[in-house]
């Protein structure tokens, strides 16, 4: 339903640490010295799929039940991912990987798990909308041999600052969420709606701009 999509989990987007699977700005490609052959992986100037990580997640999918989109799930690493180690995006079945994970190789296998805890974690929730680190990926994780997993990774990578430019409150419980970007379109506040309304959107606790810079 659209206006459940308008539901955001801001204590995810405005997390200061940085975690495997957040989303970043896109940037330019990192420009790495050709590194030696990794999983298969060569030439990360460019997106690229790798095929031996894509067998990998496939089996470990069919082993546990999720066949039906073994077959649909790519890995590809990707030089735009910058402060992330990983990302996984269900709608287009894809995990992508920070090349720079290439300088830490007993971190591949850890955080192409933990992506794939969160494929395996929506696949099994189907259309319901789960915390993206709540207790469905932490069961995956679980699943997939990793039970001890964090949300956030601690690798050497730069980290990336913003300055929130734009205030907004929620006119029920007064939480306010800063955001670099104006906000386009309505965004109501996940707790006082999963507390008023069963977690529907409801236009009472529809967040209101208070400051900008």
């Amino acid at each position: 339903m659209p206006l459940l999509r308008q539901l955001e989990f801001t204590f995810e987007q405005f997390a200061t640490r940085v975690c495997v699977g957040q989303d970043v700005v896109v940037g330019q490609a990192l420009r790495l010295a050709k590194p030696e052959t990794a999983t298969g992986a060569v030439a990360l100037q460019s997106r690229q799929r790798d095929g031996d990580l894509e067998t990998t997640v496939r089996e470990l999918l069919r082993s546990l039940g999720a066949a039906r989109i073994a077959c649909e799930l790519r890995v590809e690493w990707n030089p735009s991912l910058k402060t992330a180690a990983g990302r996984a995006d269900y709608r287009e079945k894809l995990i992508s990987l920070n090349p720079r994970l290439i300088e830490h190789p007993a971190e591949i296998d850890r955080t192409l798990r933990h992506e794939l805890a969160h494929v395996l974690a929506q696949f099994r929730a189907g259309r319901r909308r789960i915390s993206p680190h709540g207790a469905e990926w932490r069961q995956a994780c679980v699943d997939l041999g990793i039970a001890d997993e964090k949300r956030c990774h601690n690798l050497p990578f730069p980290v990336r600052t913003y300055t929130a430019r734009f205030i907004y409150r929620c006119p029920n419980c007064l939480q306010e969420f800063p955001r670099v970007r104006r906000m386009r379109r309505a965004v109501a506040c996940l707790a006082c709606c999963r507390k008023h309304n069963g977690g529907g959107f409801d236009p009472r606790f529809r967040l209101q701009p208070l400051s900008s810079s």
